[in-house]
Order: structure tokens, then C-alpha cells, then sequence
């Protein structure tokens, strides 16, 4: 006989994230508490740095190019008055739209998620058979047999919570968002996009002279772009090289939006003089 001890090596890896995973049910077996009995608060703050970490980068890279391609551009006009008015405007429109932005995807990312939960729990009480059969088709791509799956199966689908677990986990491979991720994020790339914007307009706050504000200016926002470039790159695939690479894309994409922007203004501007 077969003897399963608790040293033996898993039938199946564990999933991606580790996380809390509830829901509202109308079904008395399907309570919102917490679907994972291992989660730890260690997990929670593992997967709350990532997204966090994801919408600076986002805000931050953002916040870098589109006000700076635009302060850029209009410094052809020769007015810093008009560049710190037109560079504030975009950026305080810029922050508020991209914090929304963010709070709308991750409540549509919530609300998908609990949609997808709750057709789960209907089939599991309504099809059971079909979905039975889902957790050995999942078990199949691990190259688990249906025989040496039969005892974890039977064992798994005695409790319904942890057996629509599984399937959001293994099946559909959903994770479930946090129920503060949607403002943290629209708070979080909001000010990264604000901050990262803001940058590249100093120079105009203090110097009198926009062309030298200007060079001021590219030569901070070149130096930021390198930097946050490789350090993006760096802290996701912790190779020197990666970062190298990551730093020259984020500066050539700047430069070539500022270069851009500055070349259109100055035509439109010459051909109305």
C-alpha cells in the first residue's frame, strides 16, 4: 500500500501569488472569508509592493515625457510665463486622469474577477461532474495521472470554497485584486505621474531666460530618464544589462517625443509670424 506523507513532493506546484481570495455569495456554503488559510500578512505586503512598484513606473515614465515633450515645445515660444501656465495645466489634468484611469481598471479588474467567481460557484453547485472533471484536465497539464489524481480530487471537491479556489487559481488563473488596490493605485500614479512632470519644469520656475531653461531642463530630464530607465529595467530582471538597455530606451522615447513636440510648435509658430 501506497502510504502519502507530508514530506512527500507536491502533486502540483504552487500557484503564481499567494493571496487572499473572497467573494459575495448568495449560498450560505460560499462565506467571504478569506479562501486561503495560509495567506499571511507577509504575502499581502509581497503583492502590494509589486502593483505599487508597477504604478510608479507607469505614472512616473508618463509623468517624465508628455509634460516635459510639452514644456519643450512651447519654450519655441520664447514665454516662460506661457510655458509654467501651459506645463501646470497638462500636468494637474495629466495626474487626475491617469489616477482615474487607474481606479477604473482595477475596479473593472475587480468586478471581473468576482464575475468569473460567482459563474464558478454556480457550475460547481449546479455541474459538479463537469467541473470534477476540470480539476483533472487541469491536473492532466502537470502530467498527473487520473488515477494517482483520484484521492486528491475526491479530497479537494469535499469542500466547495477551496474547490472553486482551485480553479480560479489553476483553471482560469485569475488573482484576486485587493479591495483597497483601486484608490491606492489611483492615489499612487497620480503622484507619480504629478512628481515625475514636474521635473522637468523647475528650471522654468527659476531662471528668467527660456532657452537656457530649456537646456536646464534636458539636461536634468536626460539625466532622470537614465536613471529611472535603469533602475525600471533593472529591479524587474536584475541584470546590469537590462538595465542598460532600459535606460537607453527611456531616453530615446523622451527625447523623440520632446524633439517632436519643440519641431511642431516652432513650425506652427513661424508660419503664423
Amino acid at each position: 500500500m501506497t502510504h502519502i506523507t507530508s514530506e512527500s513532493t507536491p502533486l502540483l506546484p504552487e500557484p503564481a501569488t499567494e493571496r487572499s481570495i473572497s467573494y459575495q455569495s448568495s449560498h450560505p456554503a460560499y462565506d467571504a472569508r478569506p479562501l486561503h488559510p495560509n495567506y499571511s500578512k507577509h504575502e499581502e505586503c509581497h503583492v502590494d509592493y509589486s502593483d505599487i512598484l508597477r504604478d510608479i513606473i507607469i505614472g512616473f515614465s508618463d509623468g517624465l515625457t508628455v509634460p516635459f515633450a510639452l514644456t519643450a515645445g512651447l519654450s519655441s515660444l520664447g514665454s516662460a510665463k506661457v510655458v509654467i501656465i501651459a506645463g501646470l495645466a497638462e500636468l494637474f489634468s495629466g495626474m487626475i486622469s491617469m489616477g482615474l484611469g487607474a481606479y477604473l481598471a482595477a475596479v473593472t479588474e475587480r468586478d471581473a474577477y468576482h464575475s468569473q467567481a460567482g459563474k464558478k460557484e454556480f457550475a460547481v453547485q449546479n455541474r459538479p461532474g463537469d467541473e470534477r472533471t476540470g480539476v483533472y484536465d487541469v491536473l492532466e497539464k502537470y502530467s498527473v495521472s487520473r488515477s494517482a489524481a483520484a484521492p486528491l480530487v475526491d479530497e479537494l471537491c469535499k469542500n466547495p470554497t477551496e474547490w472553486v479556489r482551485f480553479m480560479m487559481d489553476f483553471e482560469l488563473k485569475l488573482e484576486e485584486p485587493n479591495v483597497h488596490r483601486a484608490w491606492i493605485s489611483a492615489v499612487t500614479m497620480g503622484l507619480s505621474y504629478f512628481i515625475g512632470g514636474l521635473i522637468p519644469m523647475i528650471p522654468y520656475f527659476v531662471m528668467s531666460r527660456v532657452r537656457e531653461a530649456l537646456f536646464v531642463s534636458i539636461g536634468i530630464t536626460v539625466a532622470v530618464l537614465l536613471v529611472f530607465g535603469y533602475v525600471k529595467n533593472y529591479v524587474a530582471i536584475r541584470n546590469h544589462r537590462a538595465g542598460v538597455w532600459g535606460a537607453v530606451q527611456t531616453l530615446v522615447i523622451g527625447m523623440l517625443a520632446a524633439g517632436t513636440s519643440y519641431a511642431i510648435v516652432r513650425g506652427l509658430d513661424s508660419n503664423d509670424s
